[in-house]
């Protein structure tokens, strides 16, 4: 499969599924409002500006990067269930390690430094979640939901004993590079390109295709699965760990009340790579589409339109749901969940 084949099948796809969205919010305005259709034409527009693409896309970010930190996890046959916990981890690293490095004036230096420690952070947390999935054959379920659920009740506590509250005071966030958008953003993109060509273009790639597909055969190749699976989930970690960051980054401080400031990133992540049917092109663009609907209340919020929050936030399911059955099932890998062993 090329890019452009790829391109063009995630695109048929994307395209769908927000013309179908389209035309659901459109159904909701008129029957909410009686309006014509050129007052619903013109209220489009004023939805639809540069403002509310532009922040599609850097909340679309965090999002992505834990969808292909998965996705790679999954591919090589280990169920990365805890993305939503190790994006905690990164978000509240980046936030402390800013806090520490420049106290609450950091610079836009502190802000790069923050994020790469915050990696760097959830990588190494990582490789203890992945000797106990690989080495010790932990339950991959239960052990995603206990990193979840030790985000959830680490990084508040922590925050609370260094700024005496569940959240942080107000720190920096990254500035705007070219057309006020974030530099986070182009990352993005070259990453998702990256990942693609990585993924389907180079012998490595095709190992971690392999590992989860048919491990008996590369084991017989003389390559070490194991050894596969502990890099594909240690970069999926390091993903997430990213992803939260880069959400801290594009926020300025961290919230630790309710479920987080993350609120659930994770888990749409993982929806988004299995509506990307595993191809890191569609899962970029199946995030993106969450990131835009996600930015729909505050976009009807900043036009003075009226809607329901709840509503609007079941666009996405209600609409993936429909766009699966119409154009086939996404297949997981054949031996996701599975631990090997080899023969050797």
């Amino acid at each position: 499969m090329s890019l452009a084949e790829d391109v063009t099948r995630n695109r048929v796809r994307i395209g769908t599924l927000l013309v179908l969205s389209l035309l659901v919010g459109s159904a909701v305005l008129a029957l909410r409002f009686d309006v014509s259709p050129d007052e619903l034409l013109v209220t489009v527009r004023r939805i639809f500006t540069y403002g509310f693409i532009t922040r599609s896309l850097e909340m679309a970010t965090p999002i992505a990067l834990a969808a292909i930190g998965g996705l790679y996890a999954e591919k090589s046959g280990v169920f990365n269930i805890g993305l939503e916990g190790f994006m905690i981890f990164g978000a509240f690293s980046a936030a402390a390690t800013m806090y520490f490095l420049g106290g609450t004036s950091p610079s836009q230096g502190h802000v790069w430094v923050a994020v790469l420690a915050a990696t760097i952070v959830t990588a190494l947390l990582t490789v203890v979640f992945a000797v106990l999935l690989i080495r010790y054959k932990a339950d991959q379920i239960v052990a995603g939901l206990a990193v979840w659920f030790l985000g959830l009740g680490f990084a508040p506590f922590t925050a609370a004993v260094i700024w005496g509250s569940r959240s942080s005071p107000g720190l920096e966030s990254v500035a705007t590079v070219a057309f006020g958008q974030s530099p986070f953003v182009l990352l993005t993109v070259l990453v998702v390109l990256a990942s693609w060509v990585f993924l389907y273009r180079t012998q490595y790639g095709y190992w971690v295709q392999a590992a989860g597909e048919n491990p008996e055969a590369l084991d017989t190749a003389g390559i070490d699965v194991n050894r596969v699976r502990y890099a594909t989930v240690i970069f999926s970690g390091a993903m997430a760990g990213l992803g939260g960051a880069v959400l801290l980054a594009h926020a300025g401080n961290f919230v630790g009340t309710g479920e987080t400031m993350v609120d659930g990133r994770g888990w749409i992540g993982i929806v988004a790579y299995l509506f990307g049917n595993y191809n890191p092109i569609g899962a970029a663009a199946a995030a993106l589409l969450f990131g835009a609907l996600d930015m729909l209340n505050v976009q009807f919020q900043t036009v003075g339109i009226e809607a329901s929050a709840r509503l609007v936030n079941l666009l996405p399911y209600a609409a993936v749901i429909v766009v699966l059955s119409a154009w086939g099932k996404t297949r997981m890998p054949s031996s996701v969940g599975e631990p090997y062993e080899s023969e050797e």
